[in-house]
């Protein structure tokens, strides 16, 4: 394909995406394909000759978009949001099309340096202190991650080398084998899965705590365990503290917990990956109390704060603790130029990054801090709209209290009613939805996750809701 080529393909493709996006109300929400759908479509076999373009254009819509679960449609409240805007999109087309593979300054210095300061940028959208900030020469700094999932486990893979060499210090005789086996950390009993899936990769007992009454893990529970699990011979090393659940949007106790984790010489991890986005807003930083006290910070700008995914925002206070646990450094890696600048490849698993920055760069400069407060508040408020329409009617309760854009709630009754409620709601195929349960109660999870949502796509989530309810209450 040559560039005339490439030109017109990609008008094509530009109008298509664009007519999607502002269109995309009239797709059904949720695909109704069956698994297998797609292989006897296709060929068997790659082309041997290149095809039309156009022909291409036809298929996406003919045989992909069928396929296709539309996150973006005002009528998609499932998991949690995903973002999604025009000024992502053009920078991904942009560092497709540079290509470079940055794990190094000197392996493309502009996809290093715009990364820096773009975490500087994003720090100070969010009030992160100032310890967190490359630009304050307190040691410092931010690294884009793929996700927050990666993001847990870098920071329990920093802290349990940090922990090795404090035990090492402490006694040179001990090696590994002697304090691997005796190492835990600890997390919400609420905390994402991948939490869970950090401990089992980086071969370490992680303990799930019980929360409170507002499903709240709090310091006097995380000082209890470690307590004794000293007292057994253990070694506590690392904590967890979740600002908005995946299962309740719960916000953990993260003030006591650092104090907790700050007093017993462990890392303190917070993951706030949807809700962290929220923190461009001043009102909602009240959750982030005890933030000067955390060793690694992470959130998920691609979930909420309209860059593309992957972009997952990993801030440390200390990030020589990961780079030495990373650092494997072969001769055709090296430059004359290291330690002036970060090679990235030190402080994630992966070797190999993309220019993800640009996305940040584009997104704040054409979009604005401004823009993206109002974005967040929009969908809070039509949050707390779809509540009161729960709350105004006898049927229905809300599990927990609504602080950002997700609604929690359940019919009166039964697990097995709700149950067959979220089954009637996604079988009418207008909105889709998932559950979650928390100790032992089934709930409904209502997500905004489009920045296309307006009050009359609430209105239309609650007449689906309702109707469905209607239903499964005279079935019973």
């Amino acid at each position: 394909m040559e560039f005339k080529e490439f030109k017109e393909f990609s008008t094509d493709m530009v109008d298509y995406v664009g007519n999607y996006l502002e269109n995309i109300r009239d797709r059904k929400v949720l695909s109704s394909v069956k698994p297998g759908y797609l292989r006897p479509l296709l060929p068997t076999e790659a082309p041997n000759d290149p095809e039309n373009w156009k022909d291409v254009m036809s298929d996406v819509e003919k045989l992909i978009m069928p396929g296709v679960t539309h996150w973006h449609s005002p009528r998609f409240h499932a998991y949690f949001p995903t973002a999604n805007s025009y000024p992502a999109i053009v920078a991904d087309i942009l560092s497709d099309s540079i290509a470079c593979i940055g794990f190094s300054w000197i392996s493309s210095p502009a996809c290093t340096e715009l990364e820096v300061v773009m975490m500087d940028w994003l720090a100070k959208m969010i009030g992160l202190p100032e310890i967190f900030l490359a630009s304050a020469g307190l040691g410092g700094g931010g690294v884009i991650q793929g996700t927050a999932s990666e993001a847990t486990l870098v920071a329990l893979l920093g802290a349990k080398a940090r922990m090795l060499q404090i035990m090492k210090q402490a006694d040179p005789t001990l090696v590994d084998v002697d304090i691997v086996p005796k190492l835990v950390a600890y997390s919400s009993a609420l905390s994402h899965s991948s939490v869970e899936r950090a401990g089992l990769l980086g071969g370490v007992l992680l303990r799930a705590l019980d929360t409170d009454s507002e499903h709240k893990l709090r310091g006097d529970t995380l000082r209890d365990a470690i307590a004794k699990d000293r007292a057994d011979g253990l070694i506590p090393f690392f904590v967890v503290a979740t600002l908005g659940t995946t299962s309740c949007c719960s916000f953990d106790r993260l003030d006591e917990i650092a104090e907790v984790g700050n007093a017993e010489n462990i890392w303190v991890h917070v993951d706030a990956a949807y809700a962290g986005s929220s923190f461009v807003c001043p009102e909602y930083r009240h959750y982030m109390k005890g933030i000067e006290l955390v060793d690694s910070f992470n959130f998920n700008p691609h979930k909420w704060l309209q860059v593309t995914f992957d972009c997952s925002a990993m801030w440390l206070r200390n990030p020589n603790y990961v780079i030495n646990a990373f650092n494997v450094d072969p001769l055709y890696l090296k430059h004359e130029l290291e330690g002036q600048m970060p090679d990235y490849r030190h402080w994630q698993i992966p070797l190999g990054r993309r220019f993800r920055s640009l996305k940040m760069w584009f997104v704040f400069r054409l979009i604005g801090v401004a823009n993206l407060q109002k974005s967040i508040r929009k969908d809070i408020n039509l949050a707390l709209e779809f509540a009161k329409r729960l709350e105004n009617d006898s049927k229905y309760e809300l599990f927990n209290e609504v602080t950002m854009g997700l609604v929690c709630f359940r019919i009166k009754g039964s697990n097995e009613l709700n149950e067959a409620l979220l089954k009637e709601i996604n079988e009418r195929g207008k909105v889709y939805m998932v559950p979650s349960k928390v100790k032992g109660s089934f709930f409904l999870r209502m997500a905004i996750c489009s920045r296309y949502t307006q009050i009359e796509d609430i209105d239309v989530t609650w007449n689906e809701v309702n109707e469905a309810g209607k239903t499964v209450l005279s079935k019973q």
